[in-house]
């Protein structure tokens, strides 16, 4: 039996796909490499819950990983289809859906080749802490504009290019404190809140908050601030 290849999609980084691959065996041990992930969780589904209606919802996780925030939407009352490229996120996602008996619906899959199949399917869809990671974001955020159904709401979380940032996410936290493994991010794939309000115009969506997310060290928890200078969140809905 053969591996199961990532589609092809030109708006991904190889090199990308491969870091994040090879994390997959320890993506649900909260004290792993993923542990600053599994204490941004809770407060990530907190933001969608607050802003949208997750029972009985199609909702959509792009970027999935290893399934952290999927099963958390489907432990909601969301009916979740999630999507990833590395297919080593996809397969422990899948196998951990076996242990947790949580219903997910994962698939290797680009966003904008689902977009191509599925338009007008969504009521809410987040992606989180990935648009730093593919070299089109713009593309990315366009493609989830058209999976939203009319009145949809897109999540979103990322990293701003600030010093502040290179500071905390990179210096701090790969090399000081090593929460996360050494060149998980690269400054210069940051976004600034205004650049991703521009996409989010440019898609017909409307911003309709941005909100600083701290991660806290010393508790191992995360919370909303109004602060956006390093890790924000962000939500935009689509005309209905």
């Amino acid at each position: 039996m053969t591996a199961e290849k990532a589609p092809a999609n030109d708006n991904f980084d190889q090199a990308e796909l491969d870091k994040f691959g090879a994390l997959a065996n320890r993506w649900w041990d909260p004290q792993g490499p993923q542990k600053a992930l599994h204490a941004l969780n809770p407060t990530r589904l907190a933001y969608v819950a607050g802003r949208s209606r997750l029972a009985g919802a199609a909702v959509l996780d792009v970027g999935c990983g290893g399934g952290l925030l999927s099963e958390a939407l489907a432990q909601a009352g969301a009916r979740v289809t999630a999507i990833d490229l590395a297919p080593e996120l996809v397969k422990v996602a899948r196998l951990h859906r076996l242990e947790s008996g949580v219903d997910v619906d994962y698939r290797l899959q680009s966003v904008e080749l689902l977009a191509a199949e599925q338009a007008g399917s969504f009521d809410a869809i987040t992606c989180m802490e990935m648009l730093e990671h593919v070299p089109d974001p713009a593309a990315v955020v366009d493609a989830c504009a058209t999976l939203l159904k009319p009145g949809g709401k897109l999540f979103l979380s990322t990293l701003n290019r600030t010093p502040a940032a290179f500071a905390l996410a990179i210096v701090g936290a790969e090399y000081v404190a090593r929460l996360l493994p050494k060149g998980t991010h690269h400054y210069q794939d940051f976004i600034k809140p205004a650049e991703l309000a521009g996409w989010l115009r440019a898609a017909g969506l409307q911003l309709e908050d941005v909100s600083g997310l701290a991660y806290e060290p010393w508790r191992n928890a995360a919370r909303i601030i109004g602060r956006t200078d390093v890790n924000y969140l962000a939500c935009a809905s689509k005309p209905g």
